[in-house]
């Protein structure tokens, strides 16, 4: 039996569309349960890798509270390094979000040590898995999390150059990923003997031909240029991936892997708290493909927590 990881980065509602000094809501709080209840039908935990503004909000630290208390999932932490505190001003230069691997190491710490401590204050929960905003990790930040106790991360996505996503710094951009390892790995801390799990979100390369959900000569065009670069895919749903989805599904199956990860923002679950679904149909598309996926992945994959995996891995 292989495990099934499910991944959710839980932050405020459409960051997509966020710019310095706009109010971060968390309304998506009100449309998790849904989803909670839907992977528990099939015995599936996530993982609500929870950032500083939902950590605020009084109903989601409840709902939380509920899923470690009947084990049905479990707490992480997701680090957004533009408010979560202490507030510290970079020289904007770009207009990208900035990455915390921007920030001078001291600041990065300060901002680890205060979510860490501040999701343990209002929840009573100490959180051991993480996912870092947008992707972006380093040596400083590996260290970082050891220093402060968090067994497993799962920020690396294999094949994937974020370099082009720019940071607010004079050219930062993201993690380059495309060399980066599919399997799970150690990475050992430079400041003393301590080690942290890096598992890589469940992203593989196909040149499969994928027809396109709505048939149109750009869509068309756009496949076929997919398929001559490669295709990337991930377990993570945009309303139009099915297809790619159920090839990946099928493809971790009888390969030597032992997990597959899947990923989606909290915001995503709410119609209107993303671009990728702004209606209520599209939700209702989605949760129509979670249910087909989640199937399928239940006939051979087991629910499993990042903690708990991380905690019964024993390879090198």
């Amino acid at each position: 039996m292989k495990y099934f990881i499910i991944t959710i980065d839980t932050e405020g509602d459409n960051l997509w569309s966020w710019s310095e000094g706009d109010k971060i809501t968390t309304e998506n709080t009100k449309y998790l349960q849904r989803f909670q209840n839907l992977c528990e039908q099939y015995a599936f935990k996530p993982v609500w890798l929870s950032n500083y503004e939902m950590i605020e909000n009084k109903e989601y630290v409840k709902f939380i509270q509920r899923v470690e208390e009947t084990n049905t999932g479990e707490l992480g932490m997701h680090l957004h390094a533009w408010n979560t505190p202490p507030k510290f001003d970079l020289p904007v230069v770009q207009t990208g979000a900035p990455y915390l691997i921007e920030y001078p190491f001291e600041v990065m710490e300060q901002k680890i040590e205060y979510l860490t401590n501040h999701i343990y204050e209002l929840t009573g929960l100490k959180p051991t898995t993480h996912r870092a905003g947008r992707w972006a990790m380093n040596q400083d930040y590996y260290d970082l999390l050891i220093k402060y106790g968090y067994e497993v991360d799962c920020s690396v996505t294999p094949h994937i150059d974020w370099a082009k996503s720019v940071g607010r710094s004079e050219g930062v951009g993201g993690s380059d990923y495309s060399n980066s390892p599919e399997k799970p790995h150690y990475v050992r801390s430079t400041a003393n003997d301590g080690e942290i799990l890096e598992v890589p979100v469940s992203i593989r390369t196909s040149h499969k031909y994928f027809m396109p959900a709505h048939i149109t000569w750009k869509t068309i065009a756009g496949s076929l240029l997919s398929l001559a670069r490669g295709n990337i895919l991930w377990l993570r749903p945009n309303g139009y991936n099915l297809k790619q989805m159920k090839y990946l599904i099928r493809e971790i199956s009888i390969s030597d892997d032992e997990y597959l990860m899947f990923m989606l923002h909290s915001s995503e679950l709410m119609p209107g708290g993303s671009p990728t679904f702004r209606t209520e149909e599209s939700i209702e598309k989605l949760y129509s493909d979670l249910e087909i996926i989640f199937d399928m992945v239940s006939k051979n994959f087991r629910g499993i927590t990042l903690r708990d995996y991380g905690r019964n891995y024993y390879g090198n």
